[in-house]
């Protein structure tokens, strides 16, 4: 395996409780007679999206909120774009009746990161062993993909998923980078070990799979 640098050191610890649940998953798909790398990947990654499962309910809650104000943010905005500390206090007074708070989202996301950043490390250089690293379609998932097709689906994935956050009034620049960035993560993807990208489009599916689920939960509240 190569050096992995300073942050790799980081986050060691969650790379060795990644490579030995992963490990575990091959097994268990060992004992089911389907014994598959691709699989415990996809496992693996089910797993740790539903145990991160609150964090990621309270993200999106909080996300949902901030876009329903949307509208009367922009009013107190443009009423008081001449007199910052009013603007400042009303936005305050906004948020406390609304029951949204900007920052709320952030912590979440926080507390995701080291867990995405151990599944990088554990994916990119991942030692298979003695095990046939095939999958689907998929000649290695020690190398990229071939066909394209993973990236192709990393890339359309992560635009889904973008677009189902992005409720509410869209700017041009978050229309931009709901553009940039799927054709940049299919084009990285293109470079990257097909485990890796296996990892990142589950997860893309998972996601939306829980937001869809999220925002009926919510629906139903506001239609009772």
């Amino acid at each position: 395996m190569d050096d992995p640098g300073i942050f790799g050191s980081i986050f060691a610890p969650i790379e060795y409780i990644l490579t030995v649940a992963l490990a575990a998953l091959y097994s268990l798909t060992e004992q089911f007679g389907v014994p598959s790398y691709g699989l415990a990947i996809i496992l693996l990654t089910v797993l740790v999206k539903i145990l991160v499962y609150p964090l990621t309910k309270k993200q999106l809650k909080s996300m949902k909120a901030m876009q329903r104000i949307q509208p009367q943010m922009k009013k107190l905005q443009d009423k008081y774009k001449n007199n910052p500390q009013v603007l400042q206090q009303k936005l305050m007074e906004l948020y406390q009746k609304e029951g949204a708070n900007p920052m709320s989202g952030c912590l979440p996301m926080l507390i995701q990161m080291p867990i995405l950043m151990g599944m990088y490390y554990t994916l990119y250089s991942f030692d298979y062993g003695g095990a046939a690293p095939s999958f689907a379609w998929m000649p290695s998932l020690s190398e990229p993909d071939p066909t394209y097709a993973l990236p192709i689906l990393s890339a359309a994935t992560t635009l889904m998923q973008q677009w189902m956050m992005s409720t509410g009034e869209v700017t041009p620049q978050m229309r931009m980078m709901m553009v940039i960035m799927p054709i940049f993560i299919g084009w990285i993807s293109l470079q990257f070990p097909a485990g890796l990208v296996l990892y990142w489009v589950t997860m893309n599916v998972v996601q939306i799979v829980q937001q869809g689920w999220t925002n009926r939960q919510d629906d139903d509240k506001e239609a009772a």
